[in-house]
């Protein structure tokens, strides 16, 4: 027996395939299988991973098993919404082996959600992320123009919204210059024909921009779902009035833009102000302006009457009857303080003017007294020694002077017992 199956078991080795050989042939059984080589498989996305790479590799289940799947990064790029965990899904591709691992997995080249659209799901993937980012608050809408002068209308040149802007704006204000700014509204170019467009603006010199296209199916709006387009309108320095599609179509670019009108040419109707209107407005302002004047003179009319006919006015000459009275006694106290004053003034005066009476040589000359002094005005002599004898002096009397010539010197007059001068001759 061990001899017999020794010689099974080599027998058996050398028929014996490999592991790389029997996943080949495995790989090659799946891969050639027509039904294995495009199919649509539905399931519950788990252990989702985007590669930095781009590629994306997750598991799709079920309640029953597990598939692993791979989508490459060129397919990954074109998907319309991103996957997540728990999200589930509809999966289109094809069976393979990887056979490094041994195992099968499922290349997939496209996904959508089960039961709910990729591009509604895409939509509000967007919205939210860009709403979280704050690119929608309120805060960052910006006020439209009262009375715009020029408008840029960025839209197909040949789309029906164009032609009911213009009909719109020139019927409500011909004067209001209308600028258009061709862009692209539908198809993969479109996103970067309005990001274009809107950068050019503001070079234009407008006022503010209407970014509009009439409607269509969620397809044909689509280029107004992109980011790119959102930030632009955010970017864009002049006030962006949206109206894209009917009342009913919201597109990422109405949340973005700082109003949102329902059609395009509900757009020109907010942007562009109503001639007639404004003109009834500025009317019924004058009007109301006219009477709030008129009221204010009647009344400051009326109040004069009333205060006329009572109190002071109806009277002036008593309102100022106790004025006069303090005034007049007032005058009278200053009358009487200013005599007062003068009085006072005067009696000082003429104590200083008998003190200085008093002091002076005149009054002295009055007593009967003389001065005598050198001849010609000069010293006066106070002793008889300073006129010598045959000299001439001058005699200072009350009235008039005496020119004489000393012949002698006496001994003057005694004042307390005691002689004044020196003795010898007289003057």
């Amino acid at each position: 027996m061990p001899e017999a199956r020794a010689l099974q078991l080599g027998a058996v080795r050398e028929a014996a395939w490999t592991v790389s050989q029997l996943t080949a042939v495995v790989r090659g059984r799946l891969e050639s299988s027509p039904e294995l080589r495009e199919f649509w498989v539905s399931g519950e996305i788990s252990n989702f991973k985007h590669h930095t790479s781009g590629h994306m590799y997750f598991t799709l289940k079920d309640e029953g098993a597990t598939l692993r799947c791979v989508i490459f990064r060129g397919r990954a790029m074109a998907l319309p919404f991103r996957p997540s965990n728990g999200m589930k899904v509809l999966l289109r591709g094809r069976i393979g082996v990887f056979e490094r691992d041994g195992a099968y997995q499922c290349y997939g080249e496209d996904m959508a959600p089960a039961g709910l659209g990729s591009l509604h799901l895409a939509y509000e993937q967007l919205k939210e992320r860009l709403g979280a980012e704050g690119l929608f608050r309120e805060g960052l809408k910006r006020p439209l123009p009262r009375l715009p002068g020029r408008v840029a209308l960025v839209t197909s040149p040949t789309g029906a919204a164009l032609r009911d802007m213009v009909r719109v704006a020139h019927r409500r204000c011909p004067s209001v210059e209308l600028i258009l700014v061709p862009a692209l509204v539908q198809g993969p170019e479109a996103p970067a024909a309005i990001v274009r467009a809107l950068g050019l603006v503001a070079g234009a010199s407008c006022d503010v921009v209407i970014l509009a296209r009439g409607g269509g199916s969620i397809e044909e709006l689509w280029a107004f779902n992109d980011e790119a387009v959102a930030r632009a309108i955010r970017a864009c320095p002049l006030p962006v009035v949206t109206g894209v599609g009917h009342e009913t179509d919201f597109t990422i670019a109405d949340f973005a833009a700082d109003r949102r009108a329902p059609t395009p040419s509900g757009a020109a109707e907010i942007v562009v102000p109503d001639r007639d209107a404004l003109r009834a407005d500025l009317q019924a302002l004058a009007g109301a302006m006219f009477q709030a004047v008129a009221g204010r003179i009647r009344h400051g009319r009326q109040a004069l009457a009333a205060a006329a006919a009572r109190g002071p006015l109806s009277r002036p000459e008593a309102a100022f009857q106790g004025h006069r009275l303090r005034l007049e006694h007032a005058a009278a106290r200053v009358a009487a303080a200013g005599r007062a004053r003068v009085a006072r003034a005067q009696g000082r005066w003429e104590g200083a003017a008998g003190r200085l009476d008093a002091l002076s040589p005149l009054a002295v000359l009055g007593r009967g007294f003389s001065v005598c002094r050198t001849a010609g005005g000069g010293r006066i002599v106070r002793r008889a020694g300073e006129a010598p004898i045959g000299s001439s002096v001058e005699v200072l009397l009350q009235e008039g002077a005496l020119l004489a010539q000393v012949a002698g010197h006496g001994p003057g007059i005694a004042i307390g017992g005691v002689p004044a001068g020196g003795a010898g001759g007289t003057a």
